[in-house]
């Protein structure tokens, strides 16, 4: 098949990449020897179109700092791209973002295919303006109803949506590469958030509150944070107003992939998920494979990660809440035993396995097309 995916965000974007662009790259790094894949980019300063990883990349938009007018001008443009080239491709992908007003439910040559990743709800109006969060809200509510086929990360995100009556809708979840399973699980002396550094939505407020308080028991344990993101200035600010020696104990390292990034999974104490709301956190099932335990805030979305015995939750938004599931997870030395069972469970959700069910559910989409 020929794939035409929009996915507004992509390796080396100013603004941070997250669960949707990792997961976009790591399903197609295995069907692209099988399919055409061209990839539909927001523009950012110095972006060139051209081959990245044997996937096509062509980037539209404005080259902007400024968030709000960068996702406005890359969805009228996309729109603009897919009414012009839409017919050149079999199947088109639409990551969902309410932001993203592109109202690709319209174009009928083609079968068009929305990915959900998460739901965001009244959290917007704790983010941004009431003009703006209004807007977003609704539209987060209403879009997704006007579409035939939906893929949704989790059952969690389907129900909030209230999609569960659409008949056209499959869940197919996030992954891990496999060679995570085969790594020997280390022990070093930190704490480890890794993700977009975006301090609202992934809490990293809270975790700064919470390691505080931990601290005054631990202050042999670090806390490192590895992301990159736009909030990453305001974020190091906030840092920067703690006392010395607390200070000195967190350590920002930026962006990481590669063997760094393994190397920092493995030789965790424990990883830390503090968001305020979320999809299927990619980074809890990493974890999960290197054999860490995990401690989540306890929204829906992350459910899984206790239900699975593979962590323990804290009371969302709450720093003291957190600082004390932090303090009973390293006291207890049980965190060893929380890993390995983490580990058993994510063996199944490996990213070749996740790749087949995608490729099946585009299939079906394709043909139900061509017989119509």
């Amino acid at each position: 098949m020929k794939i035409l995916h929009l996915l507004y965000e992509s390796k080396g974007d100013y603004f941070g990449i997250g669960g949707v662009g990792i997961r976009a790259y790591k399903i197609y790094n295995y069907l692209k020897d099988k399919h055409d894949v061209t990839l539909l980019c927001k523009k950012y300063p110095a972006a060139q179109d051209g081959y990245r990883d044997g996937l096509k990349h062509i980037f539209v938009g404005t080259e902007s700092r400024n968030f709000t007018k960068t996702l406005l001008s890359y969805a009228y443009q996309a729109a603009l791209f897919v009414k012009k080239h839409g017919d050149e491709f079999d199947i088109i992908i639409e990551e969902f973002s309410p932001a993203i007003p592109t109202f690709l439910h319209l174009y009928k040559k083609r079968p068009v295919v929305l990915q959900i990743q998460g739901y965001t709800g009244r959290q917007y109006f704790r983010k941004y303006n009431l003009f703006y969060s209004t807007t977003l809200y609704i539209l987060e509510k209403l879009r997704p109803k006007y579409y035939k086929d939906i893929i949704v990360v989790s059952d969690v995100t389907k129900s909030r949506l209230n999609l569960d009556n659409k008949k056209n809708i499959f869940t197919i979840s996030n992954g891990v590469d496999g060679e995570l399973l085969e790594l020997k699980p280390g022990e070093s002396d930190y704490i480890l958030y890794l993700g977009r550094i975006d301090i609202h939505h992934k809490g990293l407020d809270i975790l700064l509150d919470a390691y505080k308080e931990f601290y005054g028991k631990f202050p042999e344990v670090r806390l490192v944070i590895a992301g990159e993101g736009r909030d990453m200035g305001r974020f190091i600010e906030l840092v920067d107003k703690l006392q010395g020696n607390i200070k000195k104990n967190i350590e920002i390292i930026g962006w990481i992939d590669g063997e760094r990034k393994l190397s920092l999974l493995k030789n965790a104490l424990i990883v830390v998920i503090p968001s305020r709301y979320e999809s299927q956190a990619i980074v809890a099932l990493e974890a999960m494979a290197c054999g860490k335990a995990i401690i989540v805030s306890d929204i829906p979305e992350l459910n899984y990660v206790v239900k699975s015995g593979s962590g323990i939750s804290f009371k969302t938004e709450n720093a003291v809440s957190l600082a004390k599931s932090m303090k009973e997870i390293i006291s207890s030395k049980e965190y060893k035993d929380i890993g390995r069972r983490g580990r058993d469970w994510v063996k199944e959700f490996t990213w070749d396995k996740i790749a087949r069910s995608y490729e099946e559910f585009l299939y079906k989409v394709f043909k139900s097309k061509i017989n119509q």
